[in-house]
């Protein structure tokens, strides 16, 4: 991103107050946690923040941290609240009323003895809830995919930030940032973030490296961008949270690993049969005759006696 299109951003971003975020129809763990870092981070920095997708998001993404803040639509059309602006001098307006004709409701500004000093060009409208002056669409190819999460009437005013790394992204929007080089989205999110100055805190960090680590098969993936380094290594230093799985607990609860506990065999070589001497001696060792520990007959020739009827 060059400083010409970032000074750009950082200008709406100023001008904005109201921003959305918006993914497409059954977002994966990169588009999610891209769309959920940004978020995280925005709101830190003081905005209003609106997530929008038009599904719901599925069980393997409830992990990440605000994933609870999704909506399936912007506040906005009939539900926001309309402001109505002008400039005022103190002595120039005599009174306000309203009349309701017809259906309509008409707002009568009276002019005081000087008059008023501006005109129908002046008069600002805003809706408070009503469609984001700016919004992301994060890892989302085209526009269609967002469904109803994208009303294009409704957002025909608000400028789009197109941020993406695949490359049958079809280039919308105001600003787009496509990273066809990079290994996911959660890459060039963080990249962002970071070159707008905005802070990246444990969960931010810890959301966009778990997805890093997987989108490139924990940097073995011969497709690993240098990107997804540079940008580990950034998290890391944030203070992101990295699971590994304990290899010392896997050992000692793997039965393989688990030592198994040998009998107690006794040395018959300290035995010989028919004396009380040996027989006493096989007791101080081994205590008196079990089955583990055989009568001093064991070793002894056995004669087998045969019935005598034939």
């Amino acid at each position: 991103m060059d400083n010409v299109m970032l000074e750009k951003i950082k200008d709406l971003l100023a001008k904005n107050e109201n921003i959305g975020i918006t993914v497409g129809k059954n977002p994966g763990i990169d588009e999610m946690a891209g769309v959920l870092s940004l978020y995280l981070s925005l709101s830190g920095a003081g905005k209003k923040v609106t997530i929008v997708c038009p599904t719901e998001p599925i069980v393997e993404l409830s992990s990440l941290v605000g994933i609870n803040k999704v909506k399936k639509s912007f506040d906005g059309g009939v539900s926001g609240d309309l402001t109505v602006s002008f400039p005022y001098k103190e002595g120039e307006i005599e009174k306000i009323s309203y009349t309701l004709e017809e259906g309509k409701l008409n707002i009568l500004v009276k002019a005081g003895e000087n008059g008023l000093n501006f005109n129908e060009r002046d008069v600002e409208y805003k809706r408070d809830g009503g469609a984001p002056g700016l919004v992301f669409v994060v890892g989302t190819p085209r526009l269609s995919d967002l469904g109803t999460a994208f009303d294009m009437e409704n957002l025909k005013d608000s400028k789009v930030i197109n941020i993406d790394y695949k490359p049958e992204n079809q280039g919308f929007g105001d600003i787009p940032l496509l990273g066809k080089s990079a290994s996911s989205v959660c890459e060039l999110v963080a990249s962002f973030i970071s070159s707008l100055g905005f802070n990246i805190d444990v969960d931010i960090a810890s959301n966009l490296l778990a997805v890093i680590i997987n989108a490139t098969d924990n940097f073995q993936n011969p497709t690993t961008s240098a990107l997804a380094f540079e940008t580990a290594a950034l998290l890391l230093k944030k203070g992101a949270v990295r699971k590994i799985k304990d290899a010392k607990k896997v050992i000692e609860e793997d039965s393989f690993f688990t030592p198994k506990t040998q009998p107690k065999t006794p040395s018959f070589s300290k035995i010989s049969v028919g004396t009380e001497e040996k027989k006493a001696a096989f007791a101080k060792d081994f205590g008196e005759p079990t089955e583990d520990n055989p009568p001093d007959d064991w070793l002894a020739p056995k004669i087998y006696k045969g019935s005598t009827s034939i």
